[in-house]
């Protein structure tokens, strides 16, 4: 199939993009890495009047570290993530996570802004934001405003963002040197959209775990925090038992809806495998 018709505006600042969302509401749409919006303009599933090229605006791109806070470019690729040495050493759950998502080719153009904006439930990136407890710089023709990731994500590709708003950033505080970090996940394929994935974060410290977050993908209509499991995990000593409890707790926190592959009481199961295998590797 082929995209139905649309112009197309490369804007050469924010303040143009403002203008443009101004005029023209939610009959544009921005493009960024173009990745997932190319496919739905293909495939018939979204008809913008206006594509806005943001690609070229440089202040939305790349890492930084500022007191204590990393800070990410709305525009940095999944690659530039994956490849960097600082994300590595203060975020690792990035790193971790990034080779999960699609392939090589992909990563190359994607975008973490493109990625949080679209908030696919099996997305990476959310799940990732939600665990990391990071926050989102959001831009407006008056102003910026920020939002915590876990408010961020208001349901199945619905999120805070206006129509007349672009997200420019992701801020992330990092975590001490006792915290450890697992990302795991289950698909048909490499590259494929995850049946279920798991972002998992903990302090341990002599052997017990706390602050412990466990951000679930592709179980819901976005990314979801499992309160319970986490509350059983919370200040107690990764153990066979610890583990076995907090894995059975999570039918209280997940309600996983089947898909094209897998029944519900399948994925609650591979929930509950992944939590087992992240919080090994958060004990060790």
């Amino acid at each position: 199939m082929k995209a139905p018709p649309f112009a197309y505006a490369r804007a050469r600042s924010l303040a143009e993009v403002f203008d443009l969302l101004a005029r023209h509401g939610d009959s544009a749409k921005l493009l960024a890495g173009g990745q997932s919006l190319l496919a739905t303009l293909n495939m018939r599933l979204s008809s913008p009047e206006l594509l806005i090229d943001i690609s070229r605006l440089g202040d939305l791109s790349g890492i930084q570290i500022r007191d204590g806070v990393v800070r990410i470019g709305a525009l940095t690729t999944h690659a530039e993530i994956e490849r960097s040495p600082e994300i590595r050493k203060r975020l690792p759950l990035l790193a971790q996570a990034a080779p999960h998502i699609a392939h090589p080719a992909i990563r190359n153009v994607g975008t973490i802004g493109g990625s949080l904006a679209l908030a696919d439930p099996a997305a990476e990136w959310p799940a990732c934001c939600v665990a990391l407890d990071a926050h989102f710089v959001i831009a407006r023709k008056s102003g910026t405003r920020r939002v915590a990731a876990r408010d961020f994500f208001k349901g199945l590709y619905a999120t805070a963002l206006r129509p007349t708003e672009v997200l420019t950033h992701v801020e992330i505080r990092v975590p001490g040197p006792e915290y450890r970090s697992a990302f795991v996940e289950l698909a048909q394929r490499r590259g494929d959209y995850a049946i279920v994935g798991l972002a998992a974060q903990a302090k341990r410290a002599r052997g017990i775990l706390s602050d412990v977050r466990l951000a679930y993908l592709g179980v819901g209509t976005g990314p979801l925090l499992a309160r319970k499991a986490m509350a059983a995990i919370e200040g107690k000593a990764a153990s066979p038992d610890v583990i076995a409890a907090a894995s059975k707790t999570l039918a209280q926190d997940l309600d996983p809806g089947p898909d094209l592959y897998s029944s519900a009481a399948t994925k609650l199961q591979l929930a509950r495998v992944l939590t087992g295998r992240a919080l090994a590797a958060l004990a060790q």
